[in-house]
């Protein structure tokens, strides 16, 4: 049983791990968008946001839960 929820625990993070990487990389997207169109503190705000929701889905979740996660498990 303890193998069964390990497994279901790296799935939804895995599932989290993309939806975050996603939003992130919209949000980088949008943040680029509006730097170009000229210097604003609301395109800075989207960058940092982006950067953060890059880290939280591709390091913290993506390598540190599910990546050691599924090699603990093999």
């Amino acid at each position: 049983m303890t193998g069964l929820t390990s497994l279901l625990e790296l799935f939804v993070s895995l599932l989290a791990a993309g939806a975050l990487t996603a939003v992130g990389v919209l949000t980088e997207n949008a943040a680029v968008a509006d730097l170009l169109a000229g210097p604003s503190f609301f395109g800075f705000w989207e960058l940092g946001m982006g950067l953060l929701l890059l880290h939280a889905g591709i390091y913290m979740l993506g390598y540190k839960r599910v990546w050691l996660g599924a090699r603990a498990l093999r």
